[in-house]
């Protein structure tokens, strides 16, 4: 039988988050019902609130979460009733071209549950990123559930599901950090200090932080940046210069653009070594623009990337992750500013545009 449930929707672009009752139906086949145990506040439900994903409305928000497994469908043998799992929005098909010419964590095809979550009127509802958490109960694809150490905190490796993994993956994943390297990471907020914890995870000898809030660049230093640099009153020539004085003049190994604007990608692009990589992580509005001379591209050479969702394989990386939080060695929970009630999330985004956070978690 359907379920109905509470759960956090976006009615129509920048309107206030509502709490309302949901119905889940029951699952199809592959498909299951999870119960939510927790689900940070991320950037990407902003952008499904204010329109700025798609105009799919209403939208269930939340997408980056933990729980576990409470009813399954017909064909479901990935997961069991009583597994604790972190969601993914990349449950890779394992068919489409990216898979079969070998990097799946390029899929273009990944599954999604099929029947559709409504409001008790009958209202279809857009899960944000296929999965929609702010909810005390959702339904996904049985691939959108990878199984790790139920022993985990839900509200620090829930994080795994979005944010922290884009920034340690940037790192580790996309830009292909070796032991030595330097690198230098540009904006410190959750993704960026995410993908500082990467950098030294993966043996960095340099870490240099980049933002205009000393505040942060003190957090990134907990994180394990071996050097700061406050950008504010700097223009774009100073950054590269400071980047540079602090790695023998020629710049860093590999930089990581965890803003997303046209400003920080030339800074993320000069400030790098020859032949070295820019990781571009933040993500750009529709209507930003870059310009920059062709004959600099072909010059400087190296690797120029963009890096989705830390070009992870949940499979494998959430598990290994979350055994290195158990051991001490990955610092999730320190990523948890805050745990809030699900009828919190729309003071946890303003909290979150003036950067007071790293991350909000609805505990449910």
């Amino acid at each position: 039988m359907p379920i109905t449930v509470q759960g956090a929707i976006a009615r129509s672009k920048g309107a206030p988050v509502e709490l309302t009752d949901i119905v889940i139906p029951d699952p199809g086949y592959g498909e299951v019902v999870v119960d939510i145990d927790s689900c940070g506040v991320c950037h990407t439900d902003f952008h499904y609130k204010e329109g700025g994903i798609n105009d799919e409305f209403p939208f269930l928000l939340g997408h980056e979460a933990a729980g576990r497994v409470s009813i399954i469908g017909e064909g479901v043998t990935h997961v069991a009733v009583g597994d604790f799992v972190v969601l993914n929005w990349r449950a890779v098909c394992g068919d489409c071209r990216a898979c079969k010419r070998a990097e799946p964590w390029y899929c273009f095809n990944t599954f999604n549950a099929t029947q559709k979550m409504t409001l008790v009127d009958g209202t279809e509802l857009s899960p944000a990123l296929g999965i929609g958490a702010f909810a005390e109960k959702t339904l996904v694809h049985e691939r959108q559930c990878t199984k790790v150490n139920p022993d985990a905190d839900p509200a620090a490796v829930g994080l795994l599901g979005c944010g922290i993994m884009a920034g340690i993956g940037a790192a580790m994943n996309t830009g292909n950090v070796k032991p030595g390297n330097s690198v230098a990471v540009i904006g410190c907020g959750g993704v960026g200090d995410a993908a500082v914890v990467g950098a030294k995870l993966a043996g960095a000898g340099t870490i240099i932080a980049i933002d205009r809030d000393a505040k942060k660049l003190a957090k990134a230093t907990e994180f394990g940046a071996t050097h700061t640099i406050d950008s504010a009153g700097l223009d774009e020539d100073g950054v590269v210069a400071a980047v540079q004085a602090l790695t023998g003049g020629f710049g860093a190994d590999v930089v990581i653009d965890a803003v997303g604007r046209p400003e920080t990608w030339r800074q993320a692009f000069y400030a790098r070594d020859l032949a070295g990589t820019v990781v571009l992580v933040g993500v750009p509005t529709p209507e930003m623009m870059l310009e920059i001379p062709l004959a600099d591209v072909f010059g400087r050479g190296g690797s120029l990337k963009s890096s989705w969702y830390g070009d992870c394989l949940p499979e494998r990386d959430f598990p290994m992750l979350t055994e290195l939080f158990l051991q001490g060695r990955l610092p999730l929970a320190d990523f948890v500013s805050e745990r809030i009630r699900i009828d919190e999330i729309e003071a946890a985004f303003a909290k979150m545009a003036s950067g007071d956070v790293l991350r909000s978690v609805v505990m449910l």
